[in-house]
């Protein structure tokens, strides 16, 4: 890839730089931790992942394909449990963020799409501002699970 643009979003994608990356925030994340929520706390650990994966699959199939059709906001975004039904949809989950995280990022380095050009089915998005969008909305809320883990752990200790 020659456009120093596309390899900023890759890595921007990647939480690289000042952000924190997917891999960071979810390695050996305590299974006994991932449907609790300390006081005070929005969220759980399996809802925010489970908010990302949705979100993020949103977002990628909005910048690739014309028929998509969003989740209805906010309940479609949002996992119904505090915590994940079996440690198998944890896994899952994790899988299926980064295959689309994948996705995206091979998107927005394929030099035959424009980045600037509005999308089809949209109201003036690009497919930079999708990443932008992106970026922006794992960073919160990978920052957010941090946070909460750090929470969680000392509350153990």
């Amino acid at each position: 890839m020659s456009d120093p643009l596309r390899e900023h979003l890759v890595a921007l994608l990647s939480g690289h730089g000042a952000h924190i990356s997917f891999e960071e925030a979810m390695t050996d994340f305590p299974s006994s931790l991932r449907g609790l929520k300390p006081a005070g706390a929005p969220h759980t650990a399996w809802q925010l992942l489970e908010h990302l994966r949705i979100a993020q699959w949103d977002i990628l199939e909005f910048s690739r394909n014309p028929r998509h059709k969003s989740p209805d906001w906010p309940e479609g975004y949002w996992p119904a449990t505090k915590g994940p039904p079996s440690e198998h949809a944890w896994d899952e989950s994790v899988q299926k963020y980064k295959a689309d995280l994948k996705a995206m990022q091979a998107l927005v380095s394929d030099e035959k799409l424009d980045l600037y050009a509005p999308l089809p089915r949209g109201e003036g998005q690009t497919l930079l501002r999708e990443a932008l969008v992106l970026a922006d909305h794992n960073s919160y809320h990978l920052g957010q699970i941090m946070y909460l883990r750090k929470q969680l752990v000392a509350a153990q200790e």
